[in-house]
């Protein structure tokens, strides 16, 4: 990933990685703790009944237990942030864990791995108790693959029991899918949509760390350390976390500075002009309909709410009294008020990155759909579409507002108008989703 990348996230990511780790720091509410609560319930009742179902004939080591469960809460330390939870490279340990200990002993053991995982929390404030109770149900995905693996008569560490490892694993991810996605939707309600993409990268994760896995618990037939082999690994996938959540931090930081900058400049402009200010703010409830209503992607979202809030920024360098002219502008003025475009951008350019990209976003904010507007004569789809929704809804928002050297017209005059100059001012499709918007 290059340093470039991480200029800015994706808005939707970034309110759930704020989201995830606000939760992470504040205590169980009402419904997350009641389905925690019934998590941690199935939970055991699961492990009771592997137990059951599937009794030890041996006993595992205290040593080789502790151990595992050690190097497990080590791995579950390594934390890679993605979208509304994190990946940990903790499948290094689990594999040799099913190959290691009872099957009823796995999940047991993978639970103890995550509490004494949690432990360097409790030294720091604020810290909720019954964020530990939490980390239970994180246990879940072992349950699955422990099973498959009391259903296989537990197989020894070797080739021959690749092919149980294999549905073992897809039970796991199964299992995962089901438990923590129902967990965190009814919990604290994370939509479907961002679990999925969420649980793509942890899927990933863990089927590219199986085999390491694996190859540490055959090694195991020579030494029964042999998972420790995987532990250089697992520091060195440390390092890369902090520097990844580092990472994360300054893009975080960068967009919050982005938006204050923005809504700086908004109050900038609105202590030059009342009037152009509140028109502004008024454009960008409108543009987020719109963009909302056409179902695009959040970064063109975010480029649109920006572009509506400092579309106008190049009025504060145009002369007040053309600004405040109680009539119709003569040539030489129209060809100077023209010019606002280029001066705002100029403006966001210097500021650079985000609002670099909205800065080209205000240039084209007055291009028409046919041609003929300014300040390139651009047309059509070549017009950035956060520009025509900004260039569409100030236009209503202009004839709908009363103005010293007219009237305002009603809101359907205004769509009316719209419509009438729709496919040769406005793009058509914009001017159908404003009307869609405001009910007309």
């Amino acid at each position: 990933m290059t340093d470039a990348a991480w200029t800015s996230l994706d808005p939707a990511a970034e309110a759930l990685l704020e989201e995830s780790r606000l939760r992470r720091r504040r205590a169980l509410r009402g419904r997350e703790r009641m389905v925690n609560a019934a998590s941690v319930t199935a939970f055991v009742l699961a492990v009771a009944g592997l137990a059951v179902l599937a009794p030890s004939e041996t006993t595992p080591s205290l040593a080789l237990l502790a151990g595992l469960v050690a190097a497990y809460a080590l791995a579950s330390r390594v934390e890679f942030e993605v979208g509304s939870g994190s990946v940990v490279p903790t499948q290094v340990v689990l594999v040799p864990m099913l190959f290691f200990l009872p099957p009823a002993v796995v999940p047991v053991a993978v639970a103890a791995g995550f509490l004494l995982g949690e432990i360097p929390q409790y030294f720091r404030r604020p810290f909720h108790a019954g964020r530990l109770a939490a980390v239970v149900p994180s246990a879940w995905h072992s349950v699955g693959a422990a099973a498959m693996f009391a259903a296989a008569g537990s197989p020894a560490p070797s080739f021959d029991a690749l092919p149980v490892l294999a549905v073992a694993l897809a039970a796991q991810f199964a299992l995962e899918l089901v438990t923590y996605t129902a967990r965190d939707m009814l919990g604290v309600g994370v939509p479907i949509a961002s679990l999925l993409r969420a649980y793509r990268w942890v899927f990933t994760v863990d089927l590219l760390l199986t085999p390491i896995g694996f190859l540490a618990a055959v090694a195991g037939a020579e030494w029964s350390g042999s998972f420790l082999l995987v532990l250089p690994l697992v520091v060195l996938l440390r390092v890369f976390a902090l520097e990844r959540t580092a990472r994360i931090d300054q893009a975080l930081e960068l967009s919050h500075a982005y938006r204050g900058t923005a809504f700086l400049l908004g109050d900038v402009v609105e202590a030059d002009d009342a009037y152009t200010g509140s028109h502004s703010r008024d454009v960008v409830e409108l543009v987020l309909g719109v963009v909302d209503r056409l179902g695009l992607d959040v970064r063109t979202r975010q480029r649109a709410e920006f572009a509506a809030l400092l579309h106008d920024i190049g009025k504060i360098r145009i002369p007040n009294e053309l600004i405040h002219k109680p009539g119709p502008l003569d040539a030489d003025e129209w060809t100077l008020m023209k010019t606002h475009t280029l001066e705002g951008e100029q403006m966001l350019v210097q500021v650079g990155g985000l609002l670099g990209e909205v800065g080209r976003v205000v240039r084209s904010s007055h291009e028409r759909w046919d041609g003929r507007g300014y300040p390139d004569g651009m047309a059509g789809e070549v017009i950035p579409v956060e520009a025509r929704i900004v260039f569409v809804c100030d236009a209503f928002n202009a004839m709908t507002t009363e103005r010293a050297y007219r009237a305002a017209r009603t809101a359907e005059e205004a769509v009316a108008e719209l419509r009438a100059c729709s496919g040769t001012q406005f793009d058509p499709q914009i001017v159908e989703a404003l009307a869609g918007v405001l009910g007309y």
